[in-house]
């Protein structure tokens, strides 16, 4: 195993270990959750212009852009509500100077081998982005697309800068 992925695993195990001793404080309404910055709500956007239809259809992810003691870049992020009938199909880094589109089964396959871009781990427990050095400071959109089994497309995007 190459010392990236030793070094992720480790450093995953440890934000696991981390977050089940502080307990689920997210149905609380808490905000104190350990490692959990910025955190983002946004409604879904459809294509369709039935805003009645989204509010039963609200999309809730979580970027985590501590810094991790892994060799490279990355931000990691959580779904922790998607619309029922939906599934992650995408995911997208768009600024000014790079766009990367990640497909779920393109995101699962660099998981397993570390490559750059965006990463599903084997069992699905672990999401993110890995990025270069080159990149750090990039100011850009996250976006992820949700698709439900007849094609209907919801988007959630969010504005950060990589650190």
């Amino acid at each position: 195993m190459n010392k990236r992925k030793s070094i992720y695993l480790i450093s995953a195990l440890t934000v696991l270990l981390l977050t089940s001793a502080c307990g689920n404080q997210t149905n609380s309404g808490s905000r104190n959750n350990v490692n959990m910055v910025p955190t983002a709500t946004e409604p879904a956007k459809t294509d369709a212009n039935d805003s009645a239809a989204n509010s039963d259809k609200e999309i809730l992810i979580i970027i985590d852009q501590t810094l991790k003691p892994i060799e490279g870049n990355s931000f990691d992020f959580v779904v922790n509500q998607r619309p029922e009938g939906f599934a992650l199909a995408e995911m997208q880094w768009v600024s000014k100077d790079n766009t990367i589109v990640n497909s779920v089964q393109e995101a699962i396959e660099h998981g397993g081998n570390g490559e750059d871009g965006f990463y599903i781990s084997g069992d699905g427990q672990f999401m993110g982005f890995f990025y270069p050095d080159t990149m750090k400071g990039e100011k850009g959109q996250v976006v992820f697309l949700f698709k439900d089994a007849v094609g209907k497309e919801l988007t959630w995007k969010k504005e950060i800068t990589l650190k």
